[in-house]
């Protein structure tokens, strides 16, 4: 297994009431839920939540001695409707993954969840991916929870608030029969901070509990009539109920001030943002003392009427931190000013930014440009952030001129076994010509990218294949390419892309890029992955499943480091006169995986005295032409150039970085695609063996020897 190991870590979860933890905010979230009395967890990883599921597999001990059940979920559908176990149970369920995408694939079964409502408390733990960070479409999730009208939290970037939030989630949920969706962004799931422990609750109810004692109720079925029912339950009695724990329990926070005039309305998420801009401008400290009254909406949905009415109560202007877009919190709460008749204006995208992050620049200026116009003794400072940037002194004024900086695009690992697939495909479109090449989410998808420029469209996890589905045509004369990887094929690509294509008999090419995990994620095991494992089902082949739902031309490829041979591959696959979808499954373990495997065991070896061999690549600077056609055929991040060691020539020759790990690509490349033969390969030995040493001294006797002659000629040459 490649995933990260939290094993030391973990132990921590053991600890009881009164300890204070010192910890990362994902293992918080987790001590929260054993707290909470959690009876099962499921989800999907992907950043930035993905360390959650790592930790919940390597607690799997201590969640057996609660009776807590845990499973990895084949796709954030499949964890969504596993929440159904709190429709007729009082079971509290938690489910994780990445969003907006993961609540893209999970949106039918919480959709059917919301309408029935729950029993137990059902809490969905987000992974919050917007902003500068962010390798998704930059869309919120307070959609999601507007329109299923699901609660939605987004407690301040607080270990201690984050833990209350996942406890009073759980309490939120089973007072108003509602999932309640618990938002953490980017940072909140790594910070580190303290807060005390409680002591960890066995479920009242049990997993085994439930089973042995099943139940139903046609009520909660979304089925009409019923399905008619829910609506009105939704807007008559959950929605007030949610209303009232709220408020009954102070979830969302106000902070006095000293001037009652004004004031900040911000999302619990932005809190710290918030208060650094205040602080820059000398408006609050470090410890959030705030000159400025402020509302923290640690729950953003629902918005509770009666207190936006009673902050704005008497205040000239009010400004509200929403970050993206649409605004949806900003048209609620002009919705509930203007209804009540309360002139209070209201600020927010007119003054900060309509969309991207709200990093502390853009929340600063924003401040203070309210700050400036209705509170301008309160600023104390001009922090330097809020200079033009052109401005010589301001942090922004570029030190050199921007066309001097070279763009630099994401790029594919050192070593990563996908390169050779993309390097093989361009070099096989030398015989077949271009193709239309239908991405996929994963890593692949820096193919789209220099120096491959493969790639046309993405549409979602495991739909490359379904994304090529309209540009079919049996009187073309080249048909298009697919690729998705592994993880994408056993999330969704089985069936609305493999099975798809079959059923309509697609004659298009599939490519499953196979490297052994769900590797963008963190390298987390998948159906087909070879470990194995005590507790999950693998080496289940890809080719196999796929022949399974009636592929009939099917080829894998064991080793995509052989370029040519990955070349051949596709040179028949796309010229072959075989009917209906074909398939090529390109296996290779991902790279940086096997380095975070091989590593450990070198450093053992080493340290025990053993002999260790790595393998080097390396161009000979004598030898290379100087086009720099390896570089732009592979792209690999240990191939550059250096220096022409011959001063009659001036173009720089590659050469080989010390991050090589050896995988040969690069010689490969050259070689299939008829380059210079100036690569070679060499085999550094650590701890070496007395048969090592006198191998080395005889090759350089032989070396020096041979090269006599050459020299003599030399030194005639320099003679004369």
């Amino acid at each position: 297994m490649a995933e990260r190991s939290f094993d030391g870590e973990v132990q921590l979860l053991r600890s009881g009431a009164g300890s204070t933890l010192q910890v990362e905010g994902i293992l918080a979230v987790t001590k929260a839920l054993l707290q909470s009395g959690v009876a099962y967890v499921g989800g999907y990883q992907g950043a930035p939540i993905s360390h959650l599921m790592d930790v919940l597999g390597d607690a799997r001990e201590i969640l057996g001695e609660l009776d807590v059940y845990f499973e990895n979920s084949a796709s954030e559908a499949t964890a969504a409707a596993m929440l159904a176990a709190s429709v007729h149970y009082p079971l509290r369920g938690a489910v994780t993954f990445k969003s907006t995408v993961g609540l893209n694939v999970a949106s039918d079964a919480l959709a059917n969840l919301a309408s029935g409502g729950v029993q137990g408390g059902a809490l969905i733990i987000l992974g919050e991916d917007y902003g500068e960070g962010s390798s998704i479409m930059q869309e919120r999730s307070h959609a999601f929870a507007m329109k299923s009208q699901m609660w939605l939290l987004d407690p301040r970037p607080n270990v201690s608030a984050i833990v209350d939030a996942v406890e009073t989630g759980f309490e939120l949920s089973e007072a108003s029969s509602t999932p309640v969706m618990l938002d953490l962004r980017l940072r909140s799931c790594h910070l580190h901070g303290s807060f005390v422990a409680k002591d960890n609750r066995r479920p009242p109810m049990t997993v085994k509990d439930a089973i042995e004692h099943p139940t139903r109720d046609p009520s909660r079925i979304v089925l009409p009539p019923a399905s008619f029912l829910h609506e009105r339950e939704k807007v008559e009695d959950r929605w007030p109920a949610a209303v009232r724990f709220i408020r009954e329990r102070g979830l969302n926070e106000v902070i006095a001030g000293d001037h009652g005039d004004v004031g900040i309305i911000t999302q619990g998420g932005l809190y710290n943002t918030l208060n650094r801009s205040l602080e820059l401008l000398g408006c609050s400290d470090a410890f959030g003392r705030s000159d400025v009254p402020l509302y923290v909406m640690n729950v953003t949905y629902p918005v509770v009427d009666e207190e936006i009415l009673d902050f704005c109560a008497g205040k000239r202007a009010v400004l509200l931190v929403e970050e993206g877009q649409p605004d949806y919190i900003e048209q609620n709460l002009n919705a509930i000013l203007r209804r009540a008749g309360v002139t209070t204006a209201l600020h927010g995208k007119d003054l900060l930014p309509v969309a991207g992050e709200y990093t502390s620049a853009a929340v600063t200026r924003g401040v203070a440009a309210f700050l400036r116009r209705y509170l301008p003794d309160a600023i104390e400072h001009e922090p330097a952030l809020l200079r033009d940037a052109e401005d010589p002194a301001s942090p922004f004024a570029s030190p050199v001129a921007a066309d001097a900086v070279l763009p630099r695009p994401p790029g594919l690992c050192t070593g990563c076994p996908e390169r050779p697939i993309f390097s093989g495909l361009k070099l096989a479109e030398r015989e077949t010509g271009a193709h239309h090449v239908s991405a996929d989410i994963g890593c692949h998808l820096f193919s789209t990218v220099a120096p491959f420029h493969l790639g046309a469209t993405t549409m979602g996890y495991g739909l490359g294949s379904a994304g090529a589905a309209a540009l079919n045509s049996k009187d073309a004369d080249r048909r298009t390419i697919a690729v998705m990887g592994d993880g994408g094929f056993w999330h969704n690509g089985l069936t609305s892309g493999v099975g798809n294509a079959v059923f309509n008999e697609n004659d298009q090419l599939l490519v499953v890029v196979d490297n052994a995990y769900s590797a963008a994620t963190g390298g987390q095991d998948v159906l087909s992955s070879q470990a194995q494992t005590p507790n999950r089902s693998t080496q289940h082949p890809i080719e196999k499943a796929a022949r399974g739902v009636g592929v009939e031309w099917a080829r894998t490829i064991d080793d995509t480091y052989d370029v040519g041979a990955v070349r051949d591959s596709f040179v028949e696959a796309l010229t072959t006169d075989e009917p209906g979808p074909k398939l090529l499954v390109m296996q290779s373990e991902c790279q940086l995986n096997r380095q975070r495997r091989v590593k450990p065991e070198m450093r053992a070896a080493l340290k025990e005295g053993k002999r260790v061999v790595r393998e080097r690549f390396g161009v000979d600077a004598e030898t290379c032409t100087g086009d720099h056609a390896c570089i732009r055929i592979s792209g690999c991040p240990s191939l550059s150039i250096k220096s022409n060691p011959d001063p009659l020539r001036t173009d720089p020759v590659a050469t080989v970085l010390d991050s090589c790990v050896g995988c040969g690509v690069c010689g490969t490349n050259a070689h299939a695609a008829v380059l210079c033969p100036s690569f070679y390969r060499t085999d550094v030995v650590q701890n070496p063996t007395r048969r090592d040493r006198m191998l080395a001294r005889l090759r350089a006797w032989w070396i020096k020897v041979a090269s006599r002659g050459i020299e003599r000629r030399a030194a005639r040459f320099e003679v004369s």
